[in-house]
């Protein structure tokens, strides 16, 4: 067996195993909230059941699509995603759910447009990169994509969603170092976009309060309001000690921690198989984002830049998401809304995430035969 035939089981084994995670911690995590909300307490795995059959068919799409097409239609892409940004903002067309307008909905179904937005910039800034690999380092060819990023960002941070604008910031200044640009640009580039984050909390308040509590989530004055999250995801975690309580066994999910089947669905599987399981899922993420920075090598070793730059980019959003979701159950940063890949409840997060999953299976593929 070849190095690169085995990067395809470095990908699958744990792609399989996360997503059937991910299924198993909706299904407990949403039985009382599914309840509560719909008389159905397998609504939530039911339609998460769909979602994923849905991805399995955009993954059976990506398989057979040539890579060398998505370089083609990268403009395409990117254009359908500003349209649906913009579209959100049309009345009766975006949909508002906890004060945020992230959804634009047909009948029951969502698609969350910021989420379609990262595929299309992993694509587009890949292509761009590619195309312009020997310009890069002049300020005109440097600042085309930084304009295309600060316009979708303004589009996003305006639903307001800080935690997407930051994974897609930190995942095309990613893709543009990997691409070649100067240590100078890179520094530059991220000192900007952190003076902007640094702007754009200070002058939310809810952003302040959200700070305020991740300081403290305990204290008095924000334990019952912009702490409150944070506060029972800890005691869910702490809860959970090493071994868990069980499948199926939490106390938090039952009304106590909001968005439980969501982005704190980690506090609700931590409390249930233990940190031994909360170990067992980061290092099954960490093989996952080892094949695929391998394929991502390979790639660039044979000389097919706009495919390696893809695959560095899905592994840099996968790994961001993972990291910083995994950092707000556990109180190392604020809270944001940011699903946890493959196991989080979503219905767009999880099919373009398996469509991402696909197109790396693809470009690994064509390796073997170059």
């Amino acid at each position: 067996m070849s190095s690169i035939d085995k990067n395809n089981y470095l990908i699958i084994f744990p792609f399989i195993f996360l997503v059937l995670l991910g299924l198993v911690m909706i299904s407990s995590a949403s039985i009382f909230i599914a309840e509560a909300q719909t008389a159905d307490p397998f609504h939530y795995i039911s339609r998460q059941l769909l979602f994923v059959s849905v991805g399995l068919i955009s993954m059976s799409i990506f398989l057979i699509i040539p890579s060398s097409f998505l370089l083609k239609i990268d403009w395409l892409l990117i254009l359908i995603s500003i349209f649906l940004l913009i579209a959100l903002f049309i009345p009766d067309i975006g949909s508002s759910v906890n004060g945020s307008i992230r959804w634009i909905r047909f009948g029951s179904i969502g698609i969350q447009p910021s989420e379609i937005c990262k595929f299309s910039l992993i694509i587009y800034i890949s292509g761009y990169c590619y195309r312009r690999s020997s310009e890069l380092y002049s300020l005109r060819n440097f600042l085309k994509p930084l304009t295309l990023l600060s316009i979708i960002s303004l589009l996003i941070m305006s639903q307001p969603d800080l935690g997407s604008t930051a994974i897609i910031c930190l995942v095309v200044v990613a893709i543009l170092f990997y691409a070649g640009i100067s240590f100078f640009q890179f520094f530059l580039l991220s000192v900007l976009i952190l003076l902007l984050g640094i702007a754009a909390i200070s002058t939310s308040p809810m952003r302040i309060a959200r700070m305020m509590a991740f300081m403290d989530p305990f204290d008095s004055e924000v334990v019952l309001g912009s702490g409150y999250q944070l506060a029972n995801s800890l005691i869910s975690i702490g809860q959970g000690g090493w071994t868990g309580l069980g499948l199926g066994n939490s106390f938090q999910k039952n009304f106590f921690l909001p968005e439980a089947h969501t982005d704190f669905i980690f506090a609700i599987l931590v409390e249930e198989l233990g940190v031994i399981g909360g170990i067992v899922l980061i290092a099954t993420y960490i093989i996952l984002f080892f094949g695929i920075t391998k394929v991502a090598i390979n790639s660039i070793n044979l000389g097919r830049i706009f495919q390696g730059l893809v695959c560095f980019g899905t592994m840099m959003l996968f790994a961001s998401q993972s990291l910083f979701n995994i950092a707000v159950n556990i109180g190392l940063l604020p809270t944001k809304g940011l699903t946890l890949p493959f196991i989080s409840y979503g219905g767009t997060s999880i099919i373009i995430m398996m469509s991402l999953v696909a197109i790396v299976l693809r470009i690994n593929n064509e390796n073997k035969l170059i």
